[in-house]
């Protein structure tokens, strides 16, 4: 779908949209729309549940006096109470209504008031931002489609004071927006299609962006050491890659700071290793390379809109297969850290991965902090459902500002404890180690950050636990069922808020 920006004016033809407020107060076009239409949209409304409230639409076909197919009025509640979330979802909603009743042209116009919190330019491109992420189909697949499903919505034009400024600011977010597709397809892809070699050969096509991106086959990881991510891997018939990508966006006397890094768990699929998982839902376990996909997904809407930042995205690849040369439950591995670790259940696979994934980043770059992004454990979604994912952290301030980050962009966190008394659940009798804690199922998120705590050396590190994250089985406005790309918003705005210009 293209999208467009222009001075506030009424179209000749295609839809038009226009607002209405609170109590059915019309906006300025729309009090222009119901005289041209000798009173339309006032009976309408009078005859309709319509109420002015965000999220109430009301659909007029073919009104007389008017040019276009149809007005859609939309509600936006109190101006005053606006947000970019808010605006975002109306275009995303109209998106999808529009699609139902067959348009192939919309004018979207909003006035300027008042008393609003962000201007009509800042809301006209998170309208057009939020039409775009909820136009996203993942079809790839698909080879008889029935026409009456397609979606038939092929341009969208946001009409403002001030296009201009909506245009550029939209340029940034389009840029995001594609970072958050990427991670979509790529979680979307089934594990046939996306496993180690191909994932890693899809970051290589961000050189395109102006990406550096390094691939560490098995011959340099074990020569790296890497026995515990290696582990995981080697009952598959596919190879483990580890995945570096490199923006180096920061300019003058920022050009030479510490970079951020951001590491990602890639198991492309899992099993559960000797460790079987019952098969029943094991088809979903093509997205536990989740965290890997936003990771990616970050870096290209980075390198995208030109952010002014360092950024490291760091992604191990592994199989977890129950092969004759898999991984048994009691082998003990050595990591990258040197530290030996016993292992007692190859379904808790992603920790290990992420163990060599967390040493190799700090080790290597020395960064201003890592974030982790895993799918990591079930027992996050026992804990906060589908509504967050599970934050853990060494550093309050750093935990503090992905937290505000998630609140911006509808990508909720929420901090979960860590202390010495989870900690201990994770030594072993016989290793320094063990993968799973001694307490049984209580507070299996929690013990797996503290297995990856160990493997930060003191770094400001968070991890985020997306395993009821990464995944919807609800559509919602902005976010189609499947693949979400939950995490790279939240983290591009934690770039932009807190590091970028500063």
């Amino acid at each position: 779908m293209k999208f467009a920006f222009s001075e506030i004016s009424l179209p000749k033809r295609g839809s038009l949209a226009v607002a209405v407020y609170t109590d059915n107060v019309l906006s300025p076009t729309a009090k222009d729309v119901d005289k041209k239409t000798k009173g339309a949209l006032s009976r309408a409304m009078t005859t309709s549940r319509f109420k002015g409230k965000p999220g109430d639409f009301l659909e007029i076909i073919a009104p007389s006096g008017l040019e276009v197919s149809r007005v859609i009025l939309f509600g936006l509640g109190e101006p005053e109470k606006l947000t970019p979330l808010d605006m975002e979802s109306l275009g995303g909603s109209l998106v999808k209504r529009l699609n139902v009743s067959g348009a192939r042209s919309v004018t979207v116009i909003l006035d300027e008031l008042s008393g609003e919190e962000f201007k009509a330019n800042e809301a006209a491109a998170s309208v057009a931002a939020g039409a775009m992420l909820g136009s996203y189909r993942f079809r790839k697949y698909k080879t008889n489609v029935e026409e009456a499903s397609e979606p038939t919505l092929t341009r969208m034009t946001v009409s403002c004071k001030g296009s201009a400024t909506a245009r550029k600011a939209f340029a940034d977010l389009e840029a995001l927006v594609e970072g958050v597709f990427l991670t979509r397809d790529l979680v979307s892809e089934p594990a046939n299609s996306l496993y180690p070699e191909s994932f890693a050969a899809r970051c290589m096509e961000l050189t395109e962006l102006g990406i550096d991106v390094e691939v560490l086959d098995e011959a340099k990881m074990h020569r790296l050491g890497m026995g515990a991510l290696l582990g995981v891997g080697q009952g598959s018939t596919r190879d483990s890659r580890l995945v570096i990508m490199q923006w180096n966006g920061a300019t003058g006397r920022k050009a030479g700071r510490k970079p951020l890094a951001f590491v990602g768990k890639g198991v492309c699929f899992d099993t559960g290793g000797i460790s079987l998982k019952p098969a029943g839902g094991m088809e979903e376990m093509k997205w536990d390379m989740g965290g890997a996909g936003t990771v990616t997904g970050l870096m290209k809407a980075l390198a995208g809109r030109k952010a002014k930042v360092n950024a490291i995205g760091v992604i191990g690849l592994v199989e977890n297969m129950p092969d004759g040369n898999a991984q048994r439950p009691g082998d003990i591995v050595t990591s990258m850290s040197g530290q030996t670790i016993e292992v007692l259940n190859t379904d808790a696979e992603g920790r290990l991965v992420l163990a060599d994934a967390l040493w190799y980043t700090q080790d290597r770059f020395k960064p201003e902090f890592m974030i982790d992004l895993a799918t990591l454990t079930g027992a996050i979604i026992v804990t906060l459902g589908h509504e967050n994912a599970g934050l853990f952290s060494n550093n309050d301030e750093l935990a503090e500002r992905i937290f505000e980050a998630g609140k911006l962009v509808g990508e909720g966190v929420w901090r979960l404890p860590m202390s010495k008394a989870y900690a201990k659940q994770v030594k072993s009798p016989i290793a320094d180690l063990q993968n799973i804690g001694t307490g049984g199922r209580g507070a299996g998120s929690i013990v797996a950050a503290e297995f990856l705590a160990k493997f930060v050396n003191d770094v400001p590190w968070a991890h985020l636990d997306i395993a009821g994250m990464a995944w919807s089985k609800a559509d919602k406005p902005t976010v189609p069922k499947g693949g979400t790309g939950y995490g790279v918003r939240l983290l591009d705005r934690f770039v932009r808020d807190y590091y970028e210009g500063k």
